[in-house]
């Protein structure tokens, strides 16, 4: 399936959702960069969420989407058709993963857009990354998202995915050349995402979250 080419932003995926109760988990692809390699990231890690039996996923291009750097709190139409695009899926999470390139020492405009024309959508949810990059392996880009997402009172979990010189990680195919230890990271980092994901919906079942 390519995922760069698609008229929409939101893309919904198969998936077991099983033991989780149908844990709907959100992937943002956060690079709008023309020729980007994020793509080939993403299609290695969607199909390692596929396996996961706790979700069902629904993967976020954000360059199918055009959100403006001036917010408002009355959007005007144009606006307003970009975040139909991908409100109602953050909406709908009970997780998210962001994969993120690292540019300049921190993360892309676009995913800075996406968090800060919505609020209530991530509250008390889980944030897993998923990186790349060069020598940092889009680490220093994760650390500042950690930061971002505390103040909007989202949990990030602690283990990550994380692809140094990530161009030489993957063949012609998109295939990892060494599958074993980024398959095992995905899969803890999804574990965790699961746990968070179950109890903090359980939780707010019982006592809404009043951030």
């Amino acid at each position: 399936m390519d995922l760069t080419t698609r008229e929409s932003a939101i893309t919904a995926l198969p998936g077991h959702a099983g033991n989780g109760g149908g844990l709907r988990l959100a992937v943002i692809l956060g690079s709008n960069r023309e020729g980007r390699f994020g793509p080939v990231v993403s299609n290695w890690f969607l199909a390692r969420a596929a396996e996961h039996q706790d979700f069902t996923t629904t993967f976020i291009d954000l360059a199918d989407t055009d959100l403006s750097a001036p917010l408002s709190s009355r959007p005007g139409p144009a606006v307003r058709a970009e975040l139909d695009k991908v409100t109602p899926a953050l909406a709908d999470a009970d997780a998210f993963v962001v994969l993120t390139p690292e540019y300049n020492h921190s993360f892309p405009a676009a995913i800075k857009a996406l968090i800060d024309w919505h609020l209530v959508e991530w509250q008390a949810k889980p944030v897993g990354f998923v990186s790349y990059g060069g020598m940092s392996g889009g680490l220093r880009a994760v650390e500042q998202l950690r930061q971002v997402f505390a103040e909007m009172h989202a949990v990030t979990v602690r283990d990550t995915v994380s692809f140094h010189n990530a161009h030489a990680d993957f063949d012609a195919e998109g295939r990892h050349r060494d599958p074993a230890a980024c398959d095992a990271a995905a899969r803890t980092m999804l574990d965790r995402l699961a746990w968070w994901g179950l109890a903090l919906r359980e939780a707010k079942s019982v006592r809404p979250y009043g951030g």
